[in-house]
């Protein structure tokens, strides 16, 4: 009889979770992925075959939302572990901020409760870079060490990942009893989509190639492979040394959208020929921000360098991060295959 260890990972569909399924899969766990309907089984299933899945007899579903607790309590059962990776995001209908934050940390908690009646060993959230770095600025790289500060400068998204990572490590080091947690702070993540249905991040590399960006905000910041992110989960879930940590998934140095559209037009060639070539500056991104809120978000940002130091993954995980260009150039040509641009 093999004796495989059950994986809970919530939020089932999305970009990050199913590449985290793909990694479970391939290292011998068993997946159980939550979803907030059975209605998007099949599609999960068609994702996870396109990232090379092709025996389904380790993955199972189960139906459970951020906002009913009681959701929670059968879609652990059995799990030894917890990927928490479902949180609003800038790409769902949340609008308000409360449409971000009492989900994102109502759901964290809701998770962490029921894990611990269930006995789950680990959890490892997946919170972001917007936990890090908003609210601040330095011009040494972010680290670990560093927390967004929460002022009115930070976007609804960013707040929430600040507030329900806290709320997280409050709740261990209250009621945890032993349970261990480990969270993943991911930069821009990029890579491979899986379906016509992909993360919000995907889209800066949509709009350059389709025309829609005419022009590039100054925004510096940081990218990593969404296949490194997962691998960097299972690192946390599974190594002993990860247990109470914070890492940072970033791959090399921090890129301008205007560097960021330069690699499509150099490695793409004429399917990259509508990317932006030029920055637009900063006062007419906020003229246009009071008529788009997607813009207001990163007002806050403009002109600022967001470095970051993926140096503690690396060492104490042993986590390889491929290169940012090949993470946005995969991004790219899975949009092409799938016909989005």
């Amino acid at each position: 009889m093999e004796n495989k260890e059950t994986v809970l990972v919530t939020g089932g569909s999305g970009f990050i979770a199913c590449y985290c399924m793909i990694a479970l899969l391939n290292n011998g766990y068993k997946v159980r992925a939550s979803l907030r309907s059975l209605d998007k089984s099949e599609l999960v299933k068609q994702m996870l075959k396109e990232g090379g899945i092709n025996s389904f007899e380790d993955l199972s579903f189960a139906v459970a939302d951020l906002e009913n607790e009681t959701s929670w309590e059968k879609a652990v059962e059995g799990c030894q572990y917890i990927i928490h990776t479902a949180s609003p995001t800038p790409h769902t209908n949340a609008k308000t901020e409360e449409d971000f934050v009492i989900p994102a940390k109502n759901g964290v908690l809701f998770v962490l409760r029921a894990a611990k009646n269930a006995g789950v060993k680990r959890v490892v959230l997946t919170s972001a870079f917007g936990a890090v770095s908003y609210g601040t600025w330095k011009n040494t790289p972010y680290t670990e060490e560093d927390w967004t500060v929460l002022n009115d400068s930070v976007a609804p998204y960013q707040r929430s990942k600040t507030i329900s990572e806290r709320a997280a490590w409050d709740f261990i080091q209250n009621e945890g009893k032993g349970m261990e947690l480990a969270v993943v702070n991911p930069t821009t993540v990029m890579g491979p989509v899986l379906s016509d249905d992909y993360a919000h991040s995907i889209q800066i590399i949509k709009q350059m190639l389709n025309g829609e960006m005419k022009g590039c905000p100054k925004l510096i910041t940081g990218f990593v492979d969404v296949r490194d992110v997962a691998d960097l989960h299972v690192k946390a879930l599974s190594m002993p040394e990860a247990n109470g940590q914070r890492f940072i998934a970033v791959a090399g140095e921090a890129l301008s959208m205007l560097e960021v559209a330069a690699i499509l037009r150099k490695k793409l060639g004429k399917t990259a020929e509508k990317a932006p070539t030029k920055e637009l500056p900063n006062w007419l991104i906020r003229l246009l921000a009071v008529f788009n809120p997607r813009l207001k978000m990163i007002v806050p940002h403009l002109g600022l360098v967001k470095r970051a130091s993926s140096e503690k993954a690396i060492q104490q995980l042993g986590w390889k991060p491929r290169m940012a260009d090949e993470a946005i150039l995969a991004a790219a040509e899975s949009l092409i295959k799938f016909n989005q641009i």
